[in-house]
């Protein structure tokens, strides 16, 4: 098994719970840990038999500027389960959401979530 982690993706969303989230909208963050199953992609040097991290940015960026979700742990969650989807020798998925705009009443850098898929 193998790791490719992709840090810092950047999105612009209108995720929350509050109705100026959706209507101000803000950046969001993911980061994807996805663990390989290495077949031969290690000894064939083929980008068929790994994840190419382009299509999978792409994957990632459909469902973080979709539709709205309160949660960032649900869409946390359902990147992950895409991921796992559409590259079946993903193992794992841990996908990080980060809202450095959380509305709370103090100075925060940022809230964040993570969740793996499977768990």
């Amino acid at each position: 098994m193998y790791v490719i982690r992709m840090k810092n993706c950047a999105f612009f969303a209108r995720h929350g719970v509050l109705d100026e989230e959706e209507r101000l909208g803000q950046r969001f963050y993911v980061d994807a840990a996805l663990t390989v199953e290495p077949g031969r992609a290690l000894v064939d040097d083929s980008i068929e038999e790994t994840v190419n991290y382009g299509i999978a940015f792409t994957v990632i960026e459909k469902i973080v500027t979709g539709h709205r979700r309160f949660l960032i742990e649900a869409l946390a969650l359902e990147v992950a389960k895409a991921l796992t989807d559409r590259f079946p020798q993903i193992k794992k998925a841990e996908i990080t959401v980060r809202k450095p705009n959380a509305p709370v009443p103090g100075v925060l850098d940022h809230v964040e979530v993570t969740v793996a898929w499977p768990e």
